[in-house]
């Protein structure tokens, strides 16, 4: 595990594909949290939810920074670094 995340550059401005879960939004699922991928906007839930499509949004795009959606956090994951960080 790294100390850091070493995909910074990774990280752009976007804008979220929807207000909640796209992938679950389709199917009329349900999620627990959101989390926003920081290269191309996809908004997917988090791992304590039943599909974990943020995740499975990194592994099928190898998009590796997402940043928590929830109201009052700002911190953000690297999946290949296994970090949480925040900007600053």
């Amino acid at each position: 595990m790294a100390e850091t995340c070493t995909h910074l550059d990774t990280i752009h401005d976007v804008t979220p594909s929807a207000a909640g879960c796209e992938d679950c939004l389709k199917v009329n699922g349900t999620w627990v949290h959101l989390r926003l991928c920081r290269e191309c906007g996809h908004m997917g839930c988090c791992d304590s939810s039943p599909a974990k499509h943020a995740t499975a949004h990194f592994h099928e795009k190898n998009h590796p920074i997402v940043q928590s959606a929830e109201p009052g956090e700002s911190w953000l994951w690297c999946y290949p670094d296994e970090v949480a960080f925040e900007l600053g």
